[in-house]
């Protein structure tokens, strides 16, 4: 099952607290990113983010994405104040973004 572009818009309504969100679409799904850094995505319309302390300091439950991929946990919450704190505690400890190279002319 793929993710509707209106339940994209809804998320990234719930997400419109936290600065400089972007998506990407991925094979039917979605990325997310808030300054760079990914931080979960859009997958069979649920809002997933990264297994990282905060999160689980949030006592989300845990979801599969996709067959296959490592768990993340499943955002339920329609508060957009609350998923946007939940969003800016788990920045502080994903990886930052990596540089892009140039690319040779």
């Amino acid at each position: 099952m793929t993710t509707s572009k209106d339940y994209l818009a809804y998320v990234l309504d719930l997400l419109a607290g936290v600065p400089d969100v972007t998506h990407r679409a991925m094979m039917g799904e979605y990325l997310l990113y808030a300054q760079g850094r990914l931080f979960g995505g859009i997958y069979d319309e649920r809002l997933l983010v990264k297994d990282v302390p905060a999160a689980r300091a949030a006592q989300l439950s845990e979801a599969i994405p996709y067959e296959g991929a490592k768990p993340m946990l499943l955002v339920e919450s329609e508060n957009p104040a609350e998923v946007a704190a939940l969003v800016a505690a788990l920045l502080p400890e994903l990886p930052a973004p990596k540089p892009r190279k140039k690319k040779a002319r």
